[in-house]
């Protein structure tokens, strides 16, 4: 089928169809356009525009790569010159960035004292208790803790150090901070608290009273949890979380331990030492007495047997064969004092009296630092004892009295544990200035209420020597001698007198050498004038 082209010669102005009116396109754009056929494209063109904005992406990467490079050194020059803590470091939970070492001890020791207590608070039930914290010698280690801090990006090469300044700007990091204490303090602490406690267990226990063992059962109570308790301290003290606060205590029930008789017996068993001595060196070895069950340990089981509060074991005193006092003289070799005074041989009733005291006294050993004691040692003045009745003082009138005349004894004592330089104790003169001494040299005893003490002040024992023959008292005090010994006299006189009284003085003056050394005032006395 051919195509023929159809040609007008003339341009169509308007066509009329079906009673509308069709007026042709004006002519608006002359322009002639052109359409290049799909032969005519050229994919170079493409190549070369994607080379261009690879090239643009490069240059823009390279100049990014540049800054970063350029902040990076700046950062790691900034932090290199940088003689404080990094940003973003911590200790405690504390912010000490931008700080100098010294500034960040300061810091963390005031947050620690406004965070620690005085008291460590703690409660059980209506009971209430504290410890104090200066007592279990709390420390936190600042300096380790600091020096971390410090040390923190400055520990490695520049570029690392960099890197971590960096790291910790971004994520901040938090030093821990070591605590430390007298855990055994603490422990001894918990342990007297639990001793304490009003619903403690009651261990059974025991006492000595007199001649008599006192064995006592226990009871079911509570006791602190140590162990707990240590571990609540500790971390409240580690993480500063106790201030203002009260613990409880944490307690565990407790039964009393079962009374072990065999290992009290054990306990309060012992065997009774001899008294003994050497001569090179000098030294005295003073008897022990011993001390054992009255009954068998066997009866002490069987009385356990019945269920009680308390259980009563008699006792008895095993002695030595050998007491201190029956060592000789040859273990004391000086005579270090003596002192007499005379009595009247027809009066035998006193007489009797004063070899009775006497004879009590006579051989007495006493230890440095021990204290002799007229009263003990002679005991009470009883007939049963073999005291007479002779002349006494008794509100200022002389009558009989049971045990007359053993003051004589006592202040002829006084006198010479006063040569022999001993520490005075306990001295009462009498109502009246007796006759066998002067005013001021005396000393009164009366069994229950006055006494008459003195101490052995020396480095050695002494011993005292005590006879009562042919209207002499004397005593006669032995020891030992040493370079530090003084001569000693002793002054005594009347300072006035009333109608009604006598007053008086006494001194020791110590000497050395001839040379006075010191005076001691004894006593001032007050007696009453017949």
């Amino acid at each position: 089928m051919s195509t023929k082209n159809i040609e007008l010669e003339k341009p169509i102005d308007k066509v009329t169809l079906s009673g509308m009116e069709l007026h042709p396109l004006e002519e608006t754009n002359t322009e002639k356009r052109e359409f290049h056929p799909v032969e005519n494209y050229h994919p170079e063109n493409d190549r070369h525009t994607h080379s261009n904005t690879i090239r643009i992406f490069g240059i823009c990467i390279l100049v990014l790569m540049i800054l970063l490079c350029i902040a990076f050194l700046t950062f790691t020059f900034v932090n290199h010159q940088n003689k404080n803590i990094i940003w973003g470091v911590n200790i405690k939970g504390v912010d000490v960035s931008g700080l100098s070492t010294e500034e960040a001890k300061e810091t963390i020791q005031n947050y620690i004292n406004e965070n620690l207590p005085e008291n460590i608070n703690l409660i059980h039930n209506d009971y209430q208790t504290s410890i104090p914290l200066s007592a279990l010698n709390v420390n936190f280690d600042i300096d380790s803790a600091v020096k971390q801090a410090y040390e923190t990006g400055k520990s490695g090469n520049i570029f690392e150090n960099s890197f971590t300044a960096l790291k910790t700007w971004i994520d901040p990091i938090d030093i821990e901070l070591t605590a430390t204490l007298d855990e055994e303090q603490l422990r001894t602490a918990l342990n007297d608290i639990s001793s304490k406690l009003p619903d403690t267990v009651i261990e059974s226990g025991y006492y000595i009273d007199g001649t008599n063992l006192i064995v006592t059962s226990g009871s079911e109570g509570n006791v602190v949890d140590v162990d707990q308790m240590c571990t609540y301290i500790k971390n409240g003290i580690s993480n500063l979380t106790l201030k203002n606060r009260t613990l409880d205590i944490a307690t565990v029930s407790k039964q009393p331990s079962a009374i072990n008789i065999e290992n009290i017996y054990n306990e309060i068993y012992k065997e009774p030492v001899d008294a003994y001595y050497t001569q090179n060196p000098f030294a005295v070895y003073p008897s022990e007495n011993g001390l054992d069950f009255a009954i068998s340990l066997d009866e002490a089981k069987d009385m356990l047997l019945e269920e009680k509060s308390e259980y009563v074991i008699p006792l008895q005193t095993l002695y030595p064969a050998v007491t201190t006092n029956m060592i000789g003289t040859e273990a004391f070799p000086d005579l270090l004092s003596t002192y007499s005074t005379k009595y009247s041989t027809r009066d035998r009733d006193r007489t009797t009296n004063l070899q009775l005291a006497a004879s009590k006294i006579n051989g007495t050993v006493l230890m440095p630092g021990e204290t002799f004691s007229y009263n003990q040692v002679v005991g009470e003045r009883t007939i049963s004892a073999g005291y007479k009745e002779a002349p006494i003082y008794v509100s200022g009138e002389v009558v009989d009295g049971l045990g007359g005349g053993i003051c004589q004894i006592t202040s002829t004592l006084y006198n010479a544990v006063l040569y022999a330089n001993l520490e005075i104790a306990e001295r009462s003169n009498h109502q009246f200035v007796p006759s066998y001494v002067t005013a001021s040299r005396d000393a009164t005893v009366v069994y229950g209420s006055i006494d008459f003490k003195f101490k052995n002040n020396r480095d050695y024992p002494i011993k005292l020597i005590c006879s009562v023959s042919g209207g002499i008292a004397k005593f006669e005090i032995f020891g030992l001698k040493t370079d530090h010994d003084y001569e000693v006299e002793i002054s005594s006189y009347v300072t006035g007198s009333t109608a009604d009284s006598t007053y008086s003085e006494a001194y020791r003056i110590l000497k050395q050498n001839g040379q006075v050394v010191s005076t001691e005032l004894l006593s001032k006395d007050t007696y009453k004038r017949h």
